[in-house]
């Protein structure tokens, strides 16, 4: 504390019209303060906060800030300082501002679950979902994803220099950086220092903390475009990693784009980081007892972090391609091709891939057992012999053959089958008699059973032993052209597909 609270006092009342002061309280000084902060109370019993700044640098960024926060305070569902008066000094302006009313959060007591932390991760994710627009109307920096990691890696290279930061520190910090799959993210509205003492939040019932709201955000002098994962950076450190995945889980659900994988793993990495800024402060301010502090933390992250694992990034492996096209070979042989190796790659995973085994139903023009199609057509099944071509036929024409209607496929059908013979003329006329004695006339009745049929007379010209053998009786017609009775049992020959077995 450079300045007095009668100081502080009467630059508020400079500062702003109509204030008088009737009381002044200086906040206390905390190593690294880079402002001096006054409460003051006037005759209307109005609280009022005002900030001068340290350094000409705190000086521009609390220009900055005033330019940004009424632009902000229309956007955000919490409240912001408001500048109502400033007063030049030389280390820039002075701002006042109404006091907000609010309870400061301690981070490491905040309990996970419903509440405070519930209502921090959505605060924050109100102000990443700011448009852009609004803070580069505000004038504040904005920094790509690959301009962040530039400059952490500039501060570890500063770092370096002063001789107050363990190797290993630099070691572990210089591999997280150099990890740049981690650094993929769009740029974001960021507070860029928030801390417990930023949050000012109320209770709607003292006794339930699930009834907390976050009232008011403070401290807008490090307000930028720039990663997402420097607003919990402090968070991560302070809370517990329950609290802490409430808080992330919050925030992702009010997100309006969804927060990319690695924002804890920066966050971790800013956070320790952290430390490294506040050495690099120190060393400007030329304050030894400030830079000894500092080194000591440092010393003491080394050993907090020497049995923890690396801060970079692991990608989850993908599986070689297999082979399309054939039999699926084992993954330890593909594994083992794609590293060059196929020789002495161990046999791990046999191939356990089966083709399938095709029939007659999986294959429309694959033939079809005889005793199949009679089953199919409802008759009884022949007992199985040796299987030729002639007994089999194909799918489509067991679908399309019937015994009533035969179809034009008959003709290909027969060119697998054995050519017929002919019969005799002798056994032909045979075939027409027995026709002819199951298929009687109606004007003649059949013979009966017991009576043989009497011969015809000869004529005087031929003898009736000399007759043709396929001669027919003269009193009689062929029997294809005679008209069979509608009551008589027909024989009706099978298709010729089944006429030999």
């Amino acid at each position: 504390m450079t300045r007095t609270p009668a100081y502080l006092a009467a630059v508020a009342s400079s500062a702003v019209p109509g204030l008088d002061a009737v009381a002044v309280r200086a906040a206390r000084g905390a190593p690294g303060n880079r402002c001096d902060v006054g409460f003051v109370t006037d005759t209307q019993r109005r609280a009022w906060v005002v900030r001068l700044p340290t350094t000409s640098a705190v000086g521009a960024q609390l220009d900055t800030a005033a330019d940004l926060l009424p632009l902000l305070n229309r956007r955000v569902p919490f409240g912001v300082p408001l500048p109502r008066g400033f007063l030049a000094v030389p280390e820039g302006r002075a701002v006042v501002y109404p006091y907000l009313h609010g309870r400061s959060v301690v981070l490491s007591e905040v309990i996970p679950g419903p509440g405070v932390a519930a209502e921090i991760g959505r605060a924050v994710a109100a102000l990443h979902n700011v448009e852009r627009a609004v803070f580069d109307e505000g004038g504040v920096p904005v920094y790509d994803a690959e301009t962040c990691r530039s400059r952490h890696l500039g501060d570890l290279d500063r770092g370096a220099a002063t001789g107050h930061v363990p190797t290993a520190l630099l070691s572990r910090w210089e591999r997280a950086l150099e990890d740049v799959s981690a650094w993929r993210f769009a740029p974001t509205p960021v507070h860029g220092d928030l801390s417990g003492g930023r949050f000012l939040v109320t209770f709607a019932d003292d006794e339930n903390p699930e009834t907390a709201s976050v009232r008011a955000v403070t401290g807008w002098e490090h307000a930028k475009v720039a990663d997402p994962a420097d607003d919990f950076a402090e968070l991560v450190a302070e809370c517990s990693p329950e609290t802490f995945e409430s808080i992330v889980e919050a925030y992702s659900v009010a997100r309006i784009e969804r927060p990319d994988r690695h924002l804890r793993h920066r966050a971790r990495l800013v956070s320790e980081l952290r430390l490294l800024t506040q050495l690099l402060d120190a060393v400007h301010a030329a304050e030894p007892p400030l830079i000894t502090r500092r080194a000591a933390e440092l010393r003491a992250l080394d050993e907090r972090t020497a049995n923890e694992p690396a801060l970079v990034v692991t990608e989850p492996e993908v599986a070689p391609r297999l082979p399309t096209g054939g039999p699926v070979a084992s993954y330890a042989t593909a594994s083992a091709a794609s590293a060059g190796g196929g020789e002495d790659a161990p046999d791990v995973l046999e191939d356990d891939t089966q083709l399938l085994k095709t029939g007659t139903a999986a294959d429309a023009t694959a033939v079809i057992p005889a005793e199949e199609l009679d089953r199919l057509r409802g008759e009884p099944v022949a007992a199985p012999g040796p299987a030729t071509q002639a007994d089999y036929t194909s799918w489509y024409e067991v679908l399309e053959l019937s015994p009533s209607a035969p179809t034009p496929d008959d003709e290909d059908l027969d060119e697998h089958l054995e050519p017929e013979v002919e019969p005799a003329p002798e056994a032909e006329s045979e075939a027409e008699d027995l026709v002819t004695e199951e298929a009687p006339t109606v004007d003649e009745p059949a013979p009966p059973a017991d009576t043989e049929p009497t011969p015809a007379e000869p004529t005087p010209a031929e003898p009736a032993d000399s007759e043709p053998a396929d001669s027919e009786p003269a009193d009689s017609e062929p029997a294809d052209s005679e008209p069979a009775d509608s009551t008589a049992p027909i024989k009706q020959a099978r298709p010729r597909a089944n006429r030999r077995r």
